[in-house]
């Protein structure tokens, strides 16, 4: 018997939960030659700002925990990602027509480079900070609330840790906006931070248009950094 196929339909990723758009908007994600995979929801500027209001309120107890603490749970990332490797591989093969070597070393670069800097989270204020003999100790500390435009030209899976991962080292929370023609590998990555040990709103990954939400987050007074990260 031939099953009907059931559309996807993925939700926003803010304070730890999965709510749909407030606008109610969607917009499909296909194949490189067109082909429907699923309905991502196109997040507006309210969406954005629940968002940042969500990153606010859990930068104290990030950025309070200790650096061995937030190199633990990011390494946690690491083990959920290789858990659910086949996933994302087969994700980066619909999604950016890769073969599967090419989305293999993907995934495998993108876990490697969780487990890198779990690895430098109780390192590297020894590292950035220095002793100053007339003011002083002076030891990194983080920005707060830093909004990122995932890189819109490259892996939509490497890019998007690559650009989340650092912030999160030093105790920043993130608003994300994801890969927007390739936004399933970032959407199974908020599912993973969800079964993960990352507190709600430490990450907040939403789906959609950066041209449309970039202006609303840099003008933001909670934002303390928008890094584009390449985006166009």
């Amino acid at each position: 018997m031939t099953r009907l196929m059931v559309p996807k339909t993925y939700k926003l990723y803010i304070g730890g939960k999965f709510p749909r758009s407030e606008s109610g908007r969607t917009y499909e994600v296909t194949t490189k030659k067109g082909a429907f995979l699923a309905n991502a929801s196109l997040a507006s500027r309210k969406d954005a700002r629940d968002a940042v209001v969500a990153a606010r309120a859990a930068v104290s107890g990030w950025s309070g925990a200790t650096g061995y603490n937030r190199g633990q749970v990011l390494y946690r990332i690491a083990e959920l990602l290789e858990g659910r490797r086949e996933q994302f591989v087969d994700e980066l093969m619909a999604t950016e027509s890769l073969s599967k070597s090419a989305a293999t070393t993907q995934v495998d670069t993108a876990i490697d480079a969780w487990v890198w800097y779990a690895g430098w989270a109780d390192k590297y204020v020894q590292v950035a900070g220095n002793g100053n003999p007339v003011s002083g100790p002076s030891t990194p500390e983080p920005s707060g609330v830093i909004a990122i435009i995932a890189p819109q030209d490259s892996s939509s899976l490497l890019g998007l840790v690559s650009v989340i991962a650092p912030a999160l080292v030093s105790g920043n929370t993130v608003v994300v906006v994801a890969h927007q023609s390739a936004p399933l590998s970032a959407i199974s990555l908020s599912e993973v931070l969800a079964t993960s040990d990352v507190p709600g709103g430490v990450v907040n990954i939403l789906t959609g248009s950066p041209a449309e939400i970039a202006p609303w987050l840099a003008s933001h007074a909670d934002v303390n950094g928008l890094d584009l990260a390449g985006a166009e």
